[in-house]
Parts: C-alpha cells; sequence; structure tokens
C-alpha cells in the first residue's frame, strides 16, 4: 500500500517558510544614481542640505512687504528683478522686487503676489490688486527635507521617484544590494525554442517555450544576473548535472516543469539526492507543484559564505556552502503567478527589501463565481470602465493569453464562492511586475 501523501502546505505557510530562508546576502556594491532604478538600497541616505536651501517663490510675481500694502490698489516701484538661481539683495524699503518662480525670496519680503494680482503702470511702477497673506506662495527652507533627515531607508527599493530625491540632496553614487546571481533552466523533452523550428514542422506534442522568456525577464526586472542553461532533457542525470553546474557560482536555481510527480520529473528525486527539499506542493491554484530546497556546494564555490546562513535542517560537512532552489510547475500560468506570489518576495528578500509583499485592494466583482475549491484560487482579470473586476474566460493554467489580458490577480480563499457585486481581493499586475 502506497504511504498518504502529505497534505498540501497552505500559501501563507509556505510563503513564511520561504522567507525564512531567505537571508539578506552578504556584499553591496556603488552605482551611479542614474543606474540605481530598480536596485535595493543598503544604506540609509541622509541629507547634508536643506530641500529647499533657502525661501523661494513658487510664483511667477513680485516679493513684498505686507506692512506696506493695507490696502488694495498701493502702486509701489521695482527695486530689482529675481531669477531662479540668483543672489537677492535685501529688499529696499517702500519697493517690490520682481521675482520669478524658484527664486530666492530676498532679506525682508514676506509675500509674494502673484502677477495676475497686479497692473503695470506707465511710470514703472506696480500696482498690488490684492492685499497678501503673510507668508503667500513662499516655499519655506527646508519645507521638504531637512539637513540630517533620513530621506531613503536602507532596503527601499529605488524607483524613478526616489533616484530624483536622492539626485536633489546631492547623491551621485549609491550603495545598492548586490545582484542575486540566478541559474534559469527549464526541463521538459516536448519543449522547442522559437527559431529553432518553424510552426508548421513542429512534431506532435512538442511546444515552444514560453516559460523561459518571461521568467528571465521577471528576474531581470527584479535586479538579478541571470544565467541562462537552456532546455535540460527528461533524464535523471542530465538533471543531476545541470543542478550541480547551476549550483557552482549561483545564489539561487530556478527551473520550470518536471516538479510534479510522473515518472519523467526528474527534478524532485534530484534535489533530494544534492541536498534537502524543504517544501513541497502549495494549496494554490494554479501553481500547486512548487518546490523549494537547498543543494550542496562545495567550498571552492566563490563566495560561498555570501548566499546566506545554512537552513538547519539540512545536514552538512565543514567547508562545504549551499544553493537555493525554486521549481516551478511546467504550465505557464502556474509558472508566472508562482513566480509573483512566491519567488518575487524571496528574491526581494535577498537584496534585503523592507516590502516584499504586495498590497491588495477591495474591489467589487462583475461576474459570478459558485464553484468554490479546496485550494485558494488566483483568477486572471481586469478592471472594467466601472471599477468592477471581469474574469477572463478561460482560466485554466495553461492559458498564457489571460496573463496577457489581466491586470491583476483575484485572491479567493479556499472554499469560497463569489456573486457579482462582492468585495473581493485584488493584486494589481502594475505592482507584482514592476
Amino acid at each position: 500500500m502506497n504511504a498518504p501523501r502529505p497534505a498540501l502546505r497552505p500559501l501563507d505557510d509556505a510563503l513564511a517558510a520561504l522567507l525564512a530562508q531567505a537571508q539578506p546576502l552578504a556584499g553591496s556594491e556603488t552605482v551611479a544614481t542614474f543606474d540605481a532604478d530598480g536596485r535595493v538600497l543598503a544604506e540609509d541616505l541622509v541629507s547634508a542640505l536643506q530641500v529647499p536651501p533657502q525661501d523661494n517663490s513658487s510664483m511667477d510675481g513680485y516679493a513684498v512687504r505686507r506692512g506696506e500694502i493695507a490696502d488694495e490698489g498701493v502702486p509701489l516701484p521695482v527695486s530689482q528683478r529675481i531669477p531662479a538661481g540668483a543672489a537677492p539683495q535685501p529688499l529696499q524699503p517702500g519697493t517690490i522686487a520682481r521675482i520669478f518662480t524658484g527664486a530666492p525670496v530676498p532679506e525682508g519680503a514676506d509675500a509674494i503676489v502673484m502677477q495676475e494680482d497686479t497692473q503695470a503702470l506707465e511710470d514703472g511702477r506696480v500696482r498690488i490688486l490684492r492685499v497678501p497673506d503673510a507668508g503667500q506662495w513662499i516655499r519655506r527652507s527646508g519645507e521638504d527635507i531637512t539637513r540630517g533627515s533620513t530621506v531613503l531607508a536602507r532596503g527601499e527599493r529605488l524607483g524613478p521617484a526616489a533616484q530624483g530625491l536622492a539626485a536633489s540632496i546631492g547623491r551621485e553614487r549609491l550603495q545598492v544590494a548586490r545582484r542575486p546571481r540566478v541559474a534559469l533552466f527549464s526541463t521538459g523533452d516536448e519543449l522547442v525554442m522559437p527559431g529553432q523550428v518553424a510552426p508548421e514542422a513542429m512534431k506532435p506534442g512538442a511546444i515552444y517555450n514560453s516559460n523561459r522568456f518571461f521568467l528571465r525577464s521577471l528576474l531581470l526586472r527584479l535586479g538579478c544576473e541571470v544565467r541562462d542553461l537552456g532546455i535540460v532533457p527528461d533524464q535523471r542525470e542530465a538533471t543531476l548535472q545541470a543542478l550541480r553546474e547551476a549550483s557552482r557560482d549561483n545564489d539561487v536555481i530556478l527551473t520550470s516543469g518536471g516538479v510534479s510527480v510522473g515518472e519523467e520529473d526528474h527534478i524532485k528525486p534530484a534535489v533530494q539526492q544534492l541536498g534537502s527539499l524543504d517544501l513541497w506542493q502549495i494549496a494554490m491554484k494554479p501553481g500547486k507543484p512548487f518546490a523549494y530546497g537547498t543543494i550542496a556546494v562545495q567550498s571552492s564555490r566563490r563566495d560561498a559564505q555570501d548566499v546566506g546562513t545554512p537552513s538547519p535542517t539540512l545536514p552538512r560537512q565543514a567547508g562545504e556552502g549551499f544553493c537555493h532552489f525554486i521549481g516551478l510547475p511546467g504550465n505557464p500560468v502556474s509558472s508566472f503567478v508562482t513566480f509573483l506570489l512566491l519567488v518575487r518576495p524571496f528574491l526581494l528578500k535577498l537584496q534585503g527589501a523592507t516590502q516584499v509583499t504586495p498590497v491588495a485592494v477591495q474591489l467589487p466583482a462583475h461576474f459570478d463565481w459558485p464553484r468554490p475549491d479546496k485550494r485558494r484560487e488566483f483568477l486572471r482579470a481586469r478592471r472594467n470602465a466601472q471599477g468592477r473586476l471581469e474574469l477572463f474566460a478561460n482560466q485554466s493554467s495553461g492559458v498564457l493569453t489571460s496573463t496577457v489580458w489581466a491586470d491583476g490577480l483575484i485572491d479567493v480563499p479556499a472554499g469560497t464562492t463569489i456573486a457579482k457585486g462582492d468585495p473581493v481581493r485584488f493584486l494589481p499586475l502594475a505592482e507584482l511586475l514592476a
């Protein structure tokens, strides 16, 4: 009698266990701020200056002393002109100063009157048509950033706005976490690369390897160095050799296919032979045959200590290091979804990122889902013009079209039905693919 299969691991438990193994990689590098998009900060950015550095005008207009403008209609002479970047003189009593957006406010001025509220007179004076409020249209020094404040914290993943913020305090270069080194390969004798065989010449049962393309792009978007090892045949020894080679100089091995229970699925026994398989089969749909483990490697591997702290459950001999292994399902939607929900946070944590999981939003369903599943489901959906969620018609794990059509995933708890109008938990792809 066959031994009963272990219960499927709940997704949240699997993610927690996975993240517990993702100790941040040792080491960092310095990059130009121009090139830091998508990288994770390895330092706190502390400002050495105020931003803005001095009070400045937020409008084109005139710098004035409010005490000299008791009533509307007062005409005053213009004593100086202050463009952005100029160093103004103190404002002379009884005068106003022509000033432009971003220009420093002269000493003595306590308000800006925008030019629409003024009238230029033929004698060169300017009539003030509206009495200004105190501090009107003045941006104060340090309003954005104060000297000594931390503007970006270690562990923050940088985007275009953060790059601009770093530049605003004068940072030309930034210290960032080093890139994870990831070896990528697919398994399956049925796989063919585009360009190798024309569509009309494909043999029965052959399919083009789509997973390799989107997985490589997703890894690059997450700042990884990718070593693509191609397609590995469905053979035990070939699988072992590919895993040995991939473990030598990489932090993570990522595979797609071969992690199920078929006779041609060699990944699971190969990983167990070379190391330890700590997670296998998740209670989620699509994506059940997800696997995580570690593979022991010889100490000659470069910077073995840089990959983190080994799992205490995996016996090791002195001088050995390890490489993380993650096996994704072969079905393309399953591979895509498990990467976003499990691999993405794992790789971000390896880089020391503090925010690794997506923020869900609540939106109303524009469909009925009367068939509850025993597993937690992730449905491909998109928002319509009314802000409600519509489902892609075919939710099969092999229909990659659904991932292009959709703009997010609906997170459906196990055993749950949905009626039109019900609020559902929605994970936008814009965040998951950033």
